[in-house]
C-alpha cells in the first residue's frame, strides 16, 4: 500500500445533524474529496480520464466511525492505495482530528471503468501510472 496522502478539511455547520455532530453522509463526500485531490495532486485531472474513457468508480464502501466530529473541528483526511492483480484495487482511508484521535476509517473497493463497454478495465494501476505525472502518490 501507498504512503497516505492527505488533505485537511474543517466541519462546516451546515453538515452537522440534529445532535450536533457531522452527519454520516459527509464522510462519503471527505473520503471522495480526498481521492479526486490525491487524483489532482498526481497530476490527473477529470479532462484526461475522460480522454482516455475511462472513470474511476466505488464498488464497495465500508466506514467505521470511531469518534463524533463537531462544527468548527479540523481534520486530515488521508488516502492510500492497495493495488492487486485483478481489475480491482483498494482505497484506505482515514478522518483523524487535529489531536491524532481516529474519527473514522473508510475502506473502498474501486476500480476502473471503459465509459465505452462500461466494463471495468485490467490493470488500473498500469493506466493510473500512464496518466500521473507523479505516479508515487498512488505507491506505483
Amino acid at each position: 500500500m501507498s504512503e497516505p496522502f492527505s488533505v485537511p478539511v474543517t466541519v462546516r455547520g451546515y453538515e452537522t445533524d440534529v445532535q450536533g455532530h457531522l452527519n454520516q453522509a459527509v464522510y462519503l463526500n471527505y473520503a471522495e474529496h480526498a481521492r479526486w485531490s490525491l487524483l489532482q495532486a498526481a497530476g490527473i485531472r477529470q479532462a484526461d480520464l475522460v480522454g482516455r474513457g475511462v472513470g474511476p468508480v466505488v464498488l464497495e464502501t465500508t466506514i467505521r466511525y470511531r469518534r463524533e466530529l463537531l462544527a468548527g473541528d479540523e481534520v486530515e483526511v488521508t488516502c492510500g492505495f492497495e493495488w492487486s492483480e485483478g481489475k480491482t484495487f483498494r482505497v484506505h482511508q482515514t478522518i483523524r482530528k487535529a489531536d491524532g484521535t481516529v474519527a473514522a476509517e473508510i475502506e473502498a473497493v474501486g476500480g476502473l471503468l471503459d465509459l465505452r463497454a462500461r466494463r471495468l478495465v485490467a490493470g488500473p494501476q498500469q493506466r493510473f501510472k500512464e496518466l500521473a505525472s507523479r505516479p508515487e502518490l498512488f505507491g506505483l
